[in-house]
């Protein structure tokens, strides 16, 4: 088959990706009298966005422990994470409609109806809990509060968040730390004598600087309360902590210039090293809550996930410090739990994503390395959606290292595939993405959104430009007072290398981005005449009015960023895509939510009637009920058509699947 560049008749179809997206969390696993069971949480599109958690015990079918309505979701840091843990013969819930936490009883190894065990808040929403651990005699629970009541909010100008105790039963929350700005990941020791946690304050992001805290802990069934706090460590950015079997604290710092592993001592206060790589890392930014990188096994080893060039892969770390690897298929780990600590027992379960198939929950087995080059045992507990889609239709990411001036960038470029073919000497089009955070990076798994495009015979770079995480805290610190400077050059300089050595038409490239990969594409339009279309996501416009009316979390992240605010006021207003709409020439496709708090739709807005105003070539489409990022199927559908058919009228070629074009579009 024969057929232009775009016009491809790709078998992905929009619904398909939306149908496919669906979100795998944790895992969790807890034995119980009737076997060992795998826990984890899928966000399901199809259910308007619903996080279900879904257990199997033994390897067996997968069974949903929540029915709708209740939803495993928190909005605390707005991003979430961390909404759902178990205890001993509970699993416990923050609810998405009422925020509040709530417990299912497993006693009987039948799940129970869900009961609320905080109070209700006055205001909708107002009080809402994470990332919490349940205690060794289960009475209580340690959790991370986040309070929104209007009266508190005004009295420090600010939601504020604190360390908070809950009884099991249900009841009022007791207060245990509020001293710092944010909190996060409670630990307690299998003891039960020690109790750790990490803080941070403004205008520090958790990957810029946290302190690791820890404090003798009482607890019986009336109260729980914490003695004299001490500083394991501070100064640079502490992730990861977590207590082992012996009662030690392990934690991943960057003090190296690369997250890695030590260990602390409560009695003696000592700590130890236990990696030292560089090059690479066991860590990650704390955009969610739960994240875990490392896990206890069986004869004081530890599984590891070691991420090097935004790639990761497993390891197994022996008491003597020698790391051997634990082949798997997997080029990104959303998260791992240990099976047990027994003796011998070296069974670890992993949210896998690899290059060829959708994310899975696999339990990996690492009780004897079968050979370099060979996988480990690997057993899927719950596998990857079939698509039914033939894999000659899936791109393989090709790694691009290139130099920008006197550093490096990275990025993955995925060519057009699939059976057919163009005609000959046409090129096809480009289109260049940039990831969200920007405190984050894009890795070579499986992507239905990046296939989407391949499959229909686009050429997609996705990059990892400077400030992207995965290559070590230099690279991760290079969009400081730089953002929207040099991840603009990175993807520039992506767009040219792919265009001068004869991958895409150079007259054909796109550049599109969400969050604060929407104010690249935004700063890319207007600084760079490489791109001829562009699609914002939820992206900034107005750092301005980010910086000054945006949730808690990251209201001071733009101080790195871009420099403090107000002192800084001249630098927003240069960066700020707004003020420079007269340097906009080319198409824009603007996509928002209309619920989201993390950039509220008048930022969409502001830029939309501005390239109006100009008479540029644009569309705008508001999603009713979605947030940040996109959850709903209907949602994920409409925007990956309207996408498509933006870039069929501004690069000239009709698509193969049927759209309906965008109410309002102008020009197009």
């Amino acid at each position: 088959m024969t057929s232009t560049f775009g016009s491809w008749p790709s078998p992905l179809t929009a619904s398909i990706v939306a149908a496919g997206g669906v979100g795998l969390g944790g895992p969790s696993v807890r034995t119980s009298e009737t076997g060992t069971e795998v826990w984890w949480s899928e966000l399901r599109p199809t259910e308007g966005g619903r996080v279900v958690l879904v257990r199997s015990v033994d390897g067996g079918p997968a069974s949903d422990v929540l029915a709708a309505p209740f939803s495993a979701r928190t909005r605390v840091h707005e991003y979430g994470g961390g909404a759902s843990f178990l205890g001993a013969d509970t699993a416990y819930f923050s609810n998405w409609d009422d925020q509040r936490l709530h417990r299912v009883s497993l006693a009987s190894n039948v799940a129970s109806e869900p009961l609320a065990i905080t109070p209700e808040p006055e205001e909708p929403h107002a009080w809402r809990f994470a990332d919490g651990v349940e205690s060794p005699d289960a009475s209580w629970i340690v959790c991370v509060s986040e309070d929104h009541h209007a009266a508190l909010v005004a009295d420090h100008g600010e939601a504020v968040n604190a360390l908070v105790a809950v009884p099991a039963a249900g009841g009022e929350p007791i207060v245990l730390s509020d001293r710092s700005d944010f909190v996060a990941a409670p630990r307690i020791s299998p003891d039960g004598q020690w109790i750790s946690w990490i803080s941070w304050d403004h205008p520090n992001m958790p990957w810029d600087e946290t302190r690791l805290l820890a404090a003798p802990l009482w607890a019986n069934e009336s109260e729980l309360r914490i003695g004299k706090v001490t500083v394991v460590s501070e100064g640079c950015s502490a992730v990861g902590a977590a207590w082992t079997s012996a009662n030690e604290l392990v934690f991943s710092t960057d003090v190296t210039g690369f997250w890695n592993l030590n260990g602390w001592e409560p009695e003696s206060k000592s700590t130890r090293v236990l990696t030292a790589l560089d090059g690479a890392e066991i860590g990650g930014p704390q955009w969610v809550f739960g994240l875990q990188r490392w896990v206890e096994l069986g004869d004081d080893h530890l599984a590891v996930v070691i991420t090097t060039d935004a790639v990761d892969s497993l390891a197994l770390l022996a008491p003597n410090g020698s790391m051997s690897p634990i082949e798997t298929p997997f080029v990104a780990i959303g998260g791992l739990a240990s099976f047990g600590t027994a003796e011998g027992e070296r069974r670890v379960a992993v949210v896998g994503h690899s290059a060829d198939a959708l994310p899975c929950i696999a339990v990996v087995d690492a009780t004897a390395s079968p050979g370099q080059g060979v996988d480990a045992p690997i057993s899927v507990v719950r596998a990857g959606a079939d698509l039914g889609v033939d894999p000659a239709w899936f791109a393989v990411a090709e790694g691009v290292g290139l130099t920008v001036g006197r550093r490096s960038t990275h990025a993955f470029y995925y060519p057009p595939t699939g059976p057919v073919s163009a005609p000959d000497g046409e090129l096809p089009p480009l289109v260049v993405m940039g990831h969200g955070g920007p405190t984050a990076h894009s890795s070579p798994d499986l992507s239905l959104k990046v296939q989407f495009w391949t499959s229909r015979g686009f050429g997609v770079a996705d990059v990892n430009y400077g400030g992207s995480t995965g290559y070590g805290r230099e690279y991760r610190r290079l969009l400081d007072e730089s953002w929207g400077i040099v991840d603009v050059e990175d993807c520039v300089a992506v767009a040219e290398h792919l265009a001068a050595t004869g991958r895409v038409d150079p007259e054909r490239i796109a550049i599109r981005g969400g969050s604060a990969g929407g104010f690249t594409v935004l700063r890319a339009l207007q600084v760079s005449d490489v791109f001829s279309a562009g699609t914002s996501l939820y992206g900034v416009a107005d750092l301005e009015a980010l910086a000054t009316d945006t949730h808690k979390f990251e209201s001071r992240y733009l101080d790195g960023l871009i420099g403090p605010y107000p002192e800084a006021k001249s630098v927003y207003d240069a960066r700020s895509p707004i003020n420079h709409t007269a340097d906009l020439s080319c198409p824009l496709l603007v996509l928002q939510g209309s619920e989201d708090e993390v950039v509220p739709p008048n930022q969409s807005e502001a830029i939309v009637a501005a390239v109006a105003e100009k008479g540029i070539p644009h569309a705008y489409l508001l999603f009713e009920g979605e947030q940040h990022g996109f959850r709903q199927e209907a949602s994920i559908i409409r925007s990956l058509e309207a996408e498509l058919w933006f870039y069929g009228r501004v690069f000239g070629f009709e698509p193969a699947d049927p759209i309906d074009p965008v109410d309002g579009a102008v020009g197009l």
